[in-house]
């Protein structure tokens, strides 16, 4: 049976903006919850009369879960995205972002009024997150891939690339409404009121993703995959792409032959895990989902603190564009090692700043700087990387333990955070320096493993790559 070619719109540049939607609700999804942390807390963990460690546990838990969800959507998407196809499979991920947003904003739903449950809503909210977090890795596994399956070859590394602005973008985004929306009550009102506005605003970009997907076509790979050429055929033509032989490569693209995992030596898979690892070990994300809640222990009161974090967003996007327009002239490891040394001093700036109890400009600048050396390197350059390094007949396999691997320790930090920064026995010694100064560390490591062992991909083709890690491995 013929697939019907979905959608009204021919254009590329549509197609490929309704994808990058996806991106934007992986951005907005994952950083929402940066204006509710304190009052999950107030709601949800300080009621039910914890200690310190235990509540701090729970709390940071309840923050990372939706990553919980972003582990199972990452290990799904491939199958989905194949048995379903890469529109269908979006369709499903804007519809888990409804869900989660609205779930999140009143997880009594069904059961009652909001705040009817008090502190026992705490299980259903971190249901709707992860189910949130679900449509996130779906969508940044299947965004990406259609997006490269749309674009014509020319075009194609400019438009991915999109994706990842979209992302930074939906945080970017987020962080705005969120200060919009604490700046129209008091801090009590947003502590039983505005945080749950800030869930449901993610109704709107949902279900924009959700009705634009259905004015674009499926990728016309995954019509030749299921044998319907002549539905791949109306889809190039809609999108302008009718340059002659392009079905018969597209054909040919599909026959790559599938190779065990480690056909090119352990120390390929090793540089993919430990990418993927130490762009989270450098405490990005505490940055991103906890940046309110530092700038408060700062001193800042809550919409001013919600305002800072806005800052946070606009360099991480600035700086992106940045990494974007330099990666293919100044390389791969120039841009790495420089962003992991300009981290690591920021980081321990911003510990000793903390531990001698002189927070202020200071202390923002740092934390400002910090965002400037990863979004210029290990946020968009890792995934650059993680793209090259792989030859094709061991890409799949890798990139799926690579990203698998990256969202486990994102969990991990993430959770780990509130228990680092609330332990009382750390406290004591380091009034709240220690996790600042581990995620320093991190980037020192981070530098040198760059260093040492990562090869510099830019020029090379993927045949190169294969050859080098063979040479490597011999």
């Amino acid at each position: 049976m013929h697939q019907k070619v979905a959608g009204k719109s021919g254009s590329i540049t549509f197609a490929v903006l309704t994808a990058t939607l996806g991106g934007l609700l992986f951005g907005y999804d994952t950083a929402v919850i940066s204006g509710a942390i304190e009052a999950i807390d107030v709601n949800f963990i300080d009621p039910r009369g914890l200690s310190p460690n235990a509540g701090d546990s729970l709390a940071g838990f309840t923050v990372a879960s939706a990553l919980i969800g972003t582990i199972i959507g990452a290990a799904l998407a491939g199958m989905l995205a194949t048995r379903f196809g890469r529109r269908r499979s979006l369709i499903l991920a804007a519809v888990l972002f409804f869900l989660s947003a609205v779930g999140s904003a009143w997880p009594e739903i069904g059961f009652g009024a909001p705040g009817s449950m008090g502190a026992d809503a705490l299980t259903l909210f971190n249901v709707y997150r992860i189910l949130g977090g679900i449509g996130v890795g779906l969508a940044s596994m299947i965004s990406p891939m259609y997006i490269a399956e749309i674009a014509p070859p020319e075009r194609r590394g400019q438009l991915v690339t999109w994706q990842q602005l979209a992302i930074i973008g939906g945080m970017l985004v987020v962080y705005f409404v969120n200060w919009g929306i604490a700046r129209q009550g008091d801090e009590q009102w947003v502590l039983t009121t505005g945080w749950r506005l800030m869930f449901a605003s993610e109704c709107i970009p949902a279900v924009l993703f959700f009705g634009m997907l259905f004015l674009i076509p499926e990728s016309p790979r995954w019509l030749v995959q299921k044998g319907d050429e002549e539905g791949a055929v109306r889809v190039l033509h809609s999108l302008g792409l009718r340059r002659p032989g392009l079905l018969d490569e597209i054909r040919q693209s599909l026959v790559v032959p599938r190779r065990p995992l480690f056909s090119y030596g352990a120390a390929l898979i090793a540089v993919g895990l430990l990418l993927s690892i130490f762009q989270q070990f450098v405490g990005i994300n505490v940055v991103l989902y906890y940046a309110p809640f530092i700038f408060k222990s700062m001193g800042a009161s809550t919409d001013t603190a919600l305002l800072q974090t806005v800052a946070v967003g606009a360099v991480n996007l600035g700086f992106t564009v940045i990494a974007m327009l330099t990666v293919d002239r100044w390389g791969r490891k120039p841009l790495m090692i420089t962003g992991a040394i300009v981290m690591a001093l920021s980081m321990a700036t911003l510990g000793t700043l903390f531990y001698v109890d002189s927070l202020g400009l200071g202390a923002l600048l740092a934390m400002l700087v910090y965002i400037a050396g990863f979004a210029l390197s290990w946020g968009p350059v890792v995934w650059v990387l993680l793209a090259e390094i792989f030859p094709n007949p061991v890409k799949d396999q890798a990139m799926g333990l690579a990203v698998t691997a990256q969202w486990i320790s994102n969990f991990l930090v993430s959770w780990s955070f509130k228990i680092l920064d609330g332990d009382p026995t750390l406290v004591a010694m380091f009034n709240h320096g220690f996790a600042y100064w581990l995620y320093g560390a991190m980037s020192v490591l981070a530098a040198l493993f760059v260093w040492k062992m990562l090869p510099e991909t830019k020029g090379r083709t993927l045949e190169e790559m294969g050859l080098l890690w063979k040479a490597e491995r011999a």
